[in-house]
């Protein structure tokens, strides 16, 4: 396996910078909107975006939860491998909030579906938008893009896109992987 720096750390912060810029633009001082990080990767960045809207935009309350999709998952049960279960953290109805999703690679859009149904115990939310850091845009399955985009990765075949985060694996980085 041979592998390809696509962001460095300086990269990825100027993009977490960008995006929330974007974020602020379209929901100002985010008194009817929520953040939603998909578990397991894209809590990592949800956080850092509340992080960087609190303490250097001063946007006061920042909404801020985490979903797991596993049992709604299209291929829960379908493989040898057991599923395991992340944990849910929303404390606030969604019912009539903007809701903003945030993960860090947009695959296949099947996570993102998933997490269209599993939203909906919260309540209805009035709309909801797709923040990713890294959109893999030739690998949909699914007609789903993101409204607010990091960085559009064209890998293809027997390509990964890894992202490492500094609170989980002790660096920031985003690589593209070969399999050889």
């Amino acid at each position: 396996m041979s592998q390809k720096i696509l962001l460095s750390a300086k990269e990825i912060n100027i993009i977490l910078h960008r995006l929330a810029c974007q974020l602020l633009e379209n929901h100002l001082d985010f008194k009817n909107t929520v953040l939603i990080g998909m578990q397991p990767r894209g809590i990592f960045l949800a956080e850092r975006l509340a992080k960087i809207l609190r303490e250097e935009y001063r946007v006061k309350e920042i909404k801020l939860g985490f979903l797991d999709i596993t049992f709604y998952r299209d291929d829960f049960r379908r493989g040898e491998k057991t599923l395991q279960a992340n944990t849910t953290k929303i404390d606030f109805l969604v019912e009539d909030k903007k809701v903003v999703f945030i993960d860090d690679v947009l695959y296949t859009g099947r996570s993102i579906r998933a997490a269209l149904t599993a939203i909906q115990s919260f309540g209805r939310p009035s709309t909801i938008e797709l923040l990713t850091l890294i959109d893999r845009r030739f690998s949909r399955h699914l007609p789903i893009q993101p409204n607010y985009r990091g960085r559009q990765v064209d890998a293809i075949n027997n390509e990964r896109v890894t992202v490492m985060w500094e609170e989980n694996d002790g660096k920031d980085a985003v690589y593209l992987v070969y399999k050889v």
